[in-house]
């Protein structure tokens, strides 16, 4: 898994410098007054929605993603809880697995509910929530302490947010566990990365950090804790936010992913967090995935390609490393690495089916690797180290038919409120999959890019779509439908 390591820049070496360099004062990102949307965390109630439609008819890619999270162990209604009052990563008496299994069983059981009305889920997933959020008070060990806060962090508030409004669910209770154990962790490795320099730590640790901050906040409808996370992805000091994640953009849109150049497990890590947080955000109406022309799009097509087998173009960076009046160091990354190259991951269905089929834009390499790895797992199934990283299962959540959509603030309905109630029964009355009424919306006035301007759809026929007075180019892709 992650250890301590960072890629930023240092004057004089002789190569590209790779860094944050100074933060502008910046307003808050998202607009203060809007509300929230729930369940809005990966998932919206449309999504739901489809998912309990595909898989009633036996439809293609999502009766085999629904079989495939059928299958996991972890998604049996009879799994029960291990809490724990402190878990520990990277140090003595490691436990953290312990916290991981139970999370994956908590969300699959929820997704399980959602799909098919079987209440028998619901009570598996909401009696874990409600075991660890009595017991746990304290994420312990080395700096990986971080990693589990970052990463149990956001999969925890995804299980939750789907469950909230669930006869005997504790949100509250949930709540309070989340705001006081996993986000002050988050804050502070983002504020002041465990003592070392901003660019000490690889792009992965802080994306795992924005990724909790973020399903905190909206989980419990915080507004600043959203305005933090969407802040620090577009210009935070260290290695997770965007620019610094993607430094260098090459001829032909790829995006230098900084990972890449590391190994290939940490990079797709990355490729894995970036969809993640661009997913939640889009469905509160914040547009990540267009920000700065498509930038993730540009890095995650760039890491598809390397793990596909083919060359990649590679800008030498170097990475300043250690902790200021402790010691410090300086290296060179000069070509892609090839450790664990071509490592599967649960990872590419979210951003294919996004950029592909919700917006209608180019993603060759991302197309490849999402068939390559269909139907999606999660839960253990590619191990319990970084196979756990992931809740996985994107072909059952995330495949929709090509439809392209305007990016249009999300319209609060009967599902979308502060307080998040909803019904108990699961399964609601399946929507149509079709362009209008169904699809999750994105895009704020301060986000628009390439996958985030209002009547993006008519104007990207010609290619370019003027914005600001610049020029943002956008490559279509033809009709064909994901299945």
């Amino acid at each position: 898994m992650l250890r301590v390591a960072g890629a930023a820049g240092a004057a004089g070496i002789g190569a590209a410098a790779v860094g944050a360099g100074a933060v502008p004062a910046l307003a808050a990102p998202a607009k203060a007054g809007a509300a929230f949307v729930h369940p809005g965390l990966l998932h919206t109630q449309a999504d739901f929605d489809r998912m309990a439609a595909k898989v009633k008819t036996g439809t293609g890619l999502w009766k085999a993603g629904y079989a495939k999270l059928a299958g996991n162990p972890r998604s049996a209604s009879t799994w029960k809880a291990n809490p724990l009052a402190t878990v520990i990563r990277g140090a003595s008496g490691d436990n953290v697995t312990t916290l991981a299994f139970d999370i994956a069983a908590a969300y699959q059981n929820a997704l399980r509910w959602k799909v098919t009305g079987d209440t028998a889920h619901a009570d598996a997933a909401r009696d874990i929530l409600n075991a660890w959020s009595i017991k746990l008070t304290k994420l312990d060990g080395d700096a990986d302490r971080f990693i589990a806060a970052g990463i149990h962090g956001y999969q925890f508030a995804n299980a939750a947010e789907i469950m909230r409004g669930y006869s005997g669910f504790d949100l509250a209770r949930f709540q309070k566990m989340m705001l006081s154990v996993f986000y002050p962790m988050n804050h502070s490795f983002l504020t002041n990365h465990n003592g070392a320099y901003d660019s000490n730590y690889w792009s992965s640790w802080d994306l795992l950090s924005v990724a909790s901050v973020l399903a905190i906040g909206i989980l419990c409808d915080d507004r600043a804790k959203v305005d933090e996370a969407v802040t620090y992805f577009k210009y935070g000091k260290g290695m997770g936010s965007v620019k610094n994640a993607i430094p260098f953009i090459h001829p032909g849109g790829l995006g230098q992913l900084v990972e890449v150049g590391r190994d290939q497990g940490h990079a797709l890590l990355s490729v894995g967090l970036l969809g993640t947080i661009c997913e939640m955000a889009w469905n509160q109406g914040i547009d990540l995935y267009g920000y700065d022309d498509s930038r993730v799009l540009k890095g995650v097509e760039y890491a598809a390609k390397w793990n596909l087998g083919h060359d990649v173009p590679f800008t030498s960076w170097t990475w300043h490393k250690g902790a200021p009046g402790v010691w410090e160091g300086w290296e060179t990354f000069t070509a892609a690495a090839t450790g664990a190259r071509g490592q599967v991951r649960p990872i590419w269905e979210s951003l294919y089916n996004h950029y592909v089929n919700r917006r209608g834009l180019d993603a060759p390499y991302v197309s490849e690797m999402a068939a390559k790895v269909r139907p999606e797992g999660g839960g253990g199934d590619y191990g319990t180290g970084g196979g756990l990283d992931h809740l996985g299962f994107g072909t059952l959540t995330f495949t929709r038919a090509k439809a392209i959509v305007s990016a249009t603030i999300p319209t609060p309905s009967a599902s979308t409120s502060a307080s998040g109630s909803s019904s108990d029964s699961g399964a609601a009355t399946p929507a149509a999959d079709t362009a209008a009424g169904n699809q999750p919306q994105g895009g704020r006035g301060e986000d628009l890019a390439a996958t985030g301007a209002g009547g993006i759809a008519a104007a990207a026929a010609t290619g370019v779509l003027a914005i600001a007075g610049g020029f943002i180019a956008l490559r279509r892709r033809g009709t064909r439908d994901s299945g």
